[in-house]
């Protein structure tokens, strides 16, 4: 029960927005092409997230199907007419590509899987069509066989008609991926399919959902039944029609290959191949005939990309949101540091333990800090007056704090490493980035001990600076002499840990008395307004330094996210570049180009 079409309509396939012409595949398309291969070139999935996998996949065979065989065949539209033999393992591919050409062309597989190069197949005048910027860019061109499947094999041969290639490609469904890979992209650059199956693999999945994604993109296809039991002819044949236009293939041709002898060179007896071989001769003879499978293909392989391309988009979209919400967790948690350090310095909780024992060594304990109890508003001549610090002192508050604000930052940085982390850990795209960075992000870094201990020292050192500054036209009076450069450093410092206290008067308990005594000590030399402003500035320049110290800390997350490539603009870019091959292949449509 063989099939076998008209050779000057040799299909017949709907398809969307009007019967496609090669009017529609001229330069306007042709730009349109290379934008759209442009787009997805810049499409960027590296997060972890469900189905990214077929996304992937998806974008990798658009761009290779764009650069093996639309741009280069819009560029070339009278080059020849592309069969690509493929098949199930087994099913007799090499066998009906030898019978066709009439010598032994390519090497049947004894042994399964077959690892080879694919064979092409041409007229030696059409030689010049198949060079690598023409056709699978990628694979070697070599005029002998090998085993590379790198490679792509030339054999010129005058038995196959002008305007015909056959290529035969590996198996659809090898145990090897390698191959079922190769084969997919062979059959994506093909004109035309002729698909090889047997009586026992006929039925067999793999196969048939290549056939179904050759009728979701119009490619035009012919099927061969190959190696068929003379008596299972009817039965099988007839099952394998019915097959075919319950999938959308029902005006695909349909050639049935009977079982016969297969001679030392690895050929069919003649008759068994000559409908095949009739039908293509006809086909490759008839320029118009072979331009509509051509076109017919072409179309229907554009109408996919563009179609595909918008799930794409919406996945590369989502990757730019996922990495936005990774970024925002992890800013959340550092800045939550930052706020938990500020608040540690300015509400009193460093006027404790060592830092309280040696401010109060350097002001002295004894009837001040009692008389501060109740009578904070006391003269400041006479708080000047009983403070009993020396120069060793002053550097004894200093260490003190300088140990206090560097354990503080250090607790919150190691909170705030380990809820950036947590917060990563809930989602799969967080998860696949921590595993990939090799370090250790739940934790500070390794280098935050060393760097807080010098921006706590070159805080010190401003604060010490700013004193300086001010007291340059007091450097005479006897209270600037009296505490020295140091000792007012230590006071500002004690203002500055105290900034949100807001204790006065009765409420001052020891740490408020102390933090007051500091602030009335620089009002004694310095002025009321002037404090205010040199606390101001201590208590930014500190701020400054601790939130240099935490970016230093987030960017070892945000650079995870940076290092992703992924921009913004590109789902809407890929969108636009589709919308343009559309417009252009309905343009084309509707008339010839201006």
């Amino acid at each position: 029960m063989t099939t076998v079409p008209d050779p000057t309509n040799p299909f017949s396939i709907a398809h969307g927005g009007g019967a496609p012409s090669a009017g529609s595949y001229g330069t306007v398309m042709l730009t349109a092409l290379v934008r759209l291969h442009q787009a997805l070139q810049e499409v960027r999935l590296p997060l972890e997230v469900p189905g990214i996998a077929e996304q992937r996949a998806g974008l990798s065979e658009m761009v290779d199907q764009l650069e093996d065989y639309v741009i280069p065949r819009v560029t070339t539209l009278e080059a020849p007419l592309l069969a690509v033999v493929g098949g199930s393992t087994g099913a007799g591919k090499s066998t009906l590509v030898n019978s066709l050409v009439g010598h032994k062309v390519t090497q049947p597989g004894l042994l399964r899987p077959t690892t080879r190069s694919p064979v092409l197949v041409h007229h030696p005048d059409d030689a010049s069509w198949f060079g690598a910027d023409r056709l699978l860019p990628d694979l070697e061109r070599v005029d002998h066989p090998t085993t590379d499947p790198a490679a792509l094999q030339l054999v010129p041969a005058e038995s196959v008609p002008p305007g015909l290639a056959i290529l035969d490609a590996p198996d659809v469904d090898s145990v090897v991926e390698e191959n079922r890979e190769l084969a997919a992209q062979l059959l994506a650059a093909g004109d035309l399919w002729l698909f090889v199956t047997s009586a026992a693999r006929y039925a067999d999945q793999v196969p048939w959902e290549f056939l179904r994604q050759a009728a979701e993109r119009s490619t035009s296809v012919a099927i061969v039944l190959d190696r068929t039991p003379e008596d299972a002819v009817q039965t099988v044949a007839t099952h394998l029609a019915r097959m075919l236009a319950s999938r959308g293939l029902k005006d695909s041709p349909l050639f049935v290959v009977h079982e016969g002898p297969v001679s030392d060179q690895e050929l069919l007896p003649a008759d068994h191949v000559s409908e095949i071989r009739e039908w293509l001769e006809a086909l490759a003879g008839d320029a118009g005939a072979r331009q509509q499978v051509v076109i017919q293909t072409l179309d229907g392989a554009v109408r996919t990309l563009t179609r595909r391309t918008y799930p794409v988009a919406d996945a590369a979209a989502e990757q730019v949101a996922i990495a936005d919400r990774l970024r925002e967790d992890a800013v959340a948690a550092y800045d939550e540091g930052i706020r938990k350090v500020l608040a540690g310095v300015e509400d009193g909780s460093l006027l404790r333990g060592e830092v309280l024992a040696r401010w109060q060594e350097f002001v002295g304990t004894g009837e001040l800090l009692k008389s501060l109890e109740s009578r904070v508003g006391r003269w400041r001549d006479r708080l000047v007056n009983t403070v009993k610090g020396k120069p060793q002192q002053a550097e004894r508050v200093t260490v003190a704090m300088e140990s206090g604000l560097e354990l503080l930052i250090l607790e919150h940085a190691e909170a705030a490493a380990e809820r950036a982390e947590a917060s990563w850990r809930q989602v799969a795209s967080g998860q696949g980035l921590l595993a990939d960075s090799g370090a250790e992000l739940g934790r500070a870094s390794r280098e935050l001990r060393r760097n807080a201990e010098r921006a706590v020292r070159e805080w010190q050192s401003d604060v010490l600076t700013m004193v300086r500054t001010q007291g340059q036209d007091k450097r005479t009076t006897a209270r600037f002499l009296a505490f020295g450069v140091n000792g007012l450093s230590v006071a500002l410092m004690i203002v500055v840990f105290s900034y949100s206290y807001g204790l006065t008067g009765a409420e001052v308990g020891i740490a408020g008395g102390s933090a007051v005594l500091g602030q009335k000590l620089l009002e004694a030399v310095f002025g009321d307004q002037a404090v205010r402003s040199l606390a101001e500035r201590a208590r930014t320049s500190l701020e400054a330094r601790v939130k240099e110290l935490f970016g230093a800390e987030l960017a070892r997350y945000t650079h995870l996210l940076d290092g992703l490539g992924l921009d913004p603009e590109t789902p809407e870019q890929l969108r636009r570049a589709s919308r343009r091959v559309e417009d252009a292949r309905y343009a084309g449509q509707r008339g010839p180009e201006q």
